[in-house]
């Protein structure tokens, strides 16, 4: 993995937070967890 480790759900929390707040209104995306790796 890109960042040495395995990922933890605080790596993943911020994203969701944001999209459940602010960014509510962004619809039709997929947001990958893959570690920063295109």
């Amino acid at each position: 993995p890109p960042l040495g480790r395995m990922g933890m759900p605080e790596d993943v929390a911020p994203i969701v937070a944001f999209l459940a707040g602010p960014g509510r209104w962004i619809n039709g995306q997929v947001v990958y967890a893959n570690g920063g790796a295109i």
